[in-house]
């Protein structure tokens, strides 16, 4: 497994260079995504923060959702779009990442099984992504979101 460093270093040195700033929405990913983020040298440069939206209620209380938004399903292109969008605007920034997901053991409400998450970043363009891993491992699932939020960061910077 890469170390939080390695996993970040690419978007990290893509946002320093071209002076351009990151928030996240996370939920399955636990915080990984912004702390693979904070693990590279310089981080402030470039991320601003964010939050793992775990709840119903963080959904209203971090990303100010009303009550039709923070029931909104969960796991979707369009949730994690929303989210992204959500936490962009209250933390002014370039980019955002969103994520939402089921890292397992078991699949979500939504009858979503273990290890998929849908992805979305939002900036100057908007990219998402829903990934599977076939994986019931909720620490390995977390991980493998982190990597595949960030790659899908670093991609769509890299095409814009």
């Amino acid at each position: 497994m890469p170390s939080l460093k390695q996993i970040a270093a690419p978007v990290g040195a893509l946002l320093r260079e071209r002076q351009q700033t990151v928030s996240v929405s996370e939920s399955a990913a636990g915080g990984l995504i912004s702390a693979a983020l904070l693990a590279v040298p310089g981080a402030s440069a470039y991320f601003v923060g964010g939050g793992s939206v775990y709840t119903q209620t963080a959904r209203r209380g971090i990303l100010r959702f009303n009550d039709a938004k923070a029931e909104m399903r969960g796991s979707t292109e369009e949730y994690a779009t929303l989210t992204a969008t959500g936490i962009r605007e209250i933390l002014d920034t370039d980019w955002a990442i969103g994520e939402s997901g089921a890292a397992g053991p078991g699949g979500n409400r939504y009858g979503d099984p273990a290890g998929h998450v849908a992805l979305a970043v939002v900036g100057p363009v908007t990219a998402t992504r829903v990934f599977e891993t076939g994986n019931e491992d909720r620490e390995d699932n977390m991980w493998s979101f982190a990597m595949a939020a960030l790659d899908l960061l670093h991609e769509t910077i890299k095409a814009n």
